[in-house]
């Protein structure tokens, strides 16, 4: 059984009314949930991903009603915050529920066309606990920028300048195992992409980074949600792998 991890908790205060009373990755897209097209993505990729657990908190009824505990073939299972435990409290938290060796995480507000089933590969030839998908952005400044050396994260930096280079773009392969030892002395509530990664380059543990050129797009601002609505018009363009 391969399972993949999705962070379905985002309030999206920066989308204002177009939310319409929902969670952040239920916003509308032409008529459908932005969650539907990642799932649809999943549902038709190569990773023999079988079972999805979505990792909510606010507004939570709304997804669970909507996908109930299944969707295209994929067993639905939810991992559910009693508070905001931030992206690695929900990870550590959805890691609990996980079947399998490896799984995949993505962030359920943006969408990153990689081959999954190669990420997998390249993940279990690393040897590390866990493998970055990086996208290579014009501008990083929303985003902050990922610096690596031979395949493996050197260091994380800042949301600043708005300067060219590689972000973390939210999809991630980790060992289940390793991770939540590495995630338990964790406090309850923490961010994995501005604590939890940091941390580790901290601690010297090591990153295995994949840069791809797929397709990305971020809900998390009214211009891109504007931008989502055209370019997904006819659905998730580039691999599904």
């Amino acid at each position: 059984m391969t399972n993949a991890i999705i962070l379905a908790g985002g309030l999206g205060t920066r989308l204002g009314s177009v939310l319409n009373g929902r969670p952040k990755p239920m916003v509308e897209v032409n008529g459908r949930p932005f969650l539907a097209y990642l799932l649809d993505y999943i549902a038709g990729s190569n990773a023999g991903i079988d079972r999805v657990l979505l990792s909510v908190g606010y507004k939570k009824g709304v997804i669970m009603d909507w996908f109930g505990l299944s969707y295209r073939g994929l067993e639905i299972d939810y991992a559910v915050e009693g508070s905001p435990l931030g992206t690695g409290g929900a990870i550590r938290k959805a890691l609990s529920l996980v079947k399998g060796k490896d799984v995949f995480v993505l962030n359920g507000d943006s969408f990153f066309c990689v081959e999954l089933d190669a990420l997998r590969e390249r993940h279990a030839s690393s040897g590390s606990f866990l493998t970055l998908s990086l996208k290579r952005m014009n501008e990083t400044g929303r985003y902050g920028a990922v610096t690596i050396t031979n395949g493996s994260v050197t260091g994380f930096e800042e949301k600043t300048t708005a300067k060219g280079g590689l972000i973390n773009a939210g999809v991630y392969v980790l060992n289940r195992e390793a991770a939540s030892q590495r995630l338990a002395p964790w406090p309850e509530a923490f961010s994995f992409e501005r604590e939890f990664l940091p941390g580790c380059m901290a601690g010297r543990l090591v990153i295995n980074a994949e840069i791809s050129d797929g397709y990305f797009i971020d809900i998390g601002v009214p211009e891109d949600y504007a931008r989502a609505k055209d370019e997904l018009a006819g659905g998730f363009k580039g691999v599904a792998g």
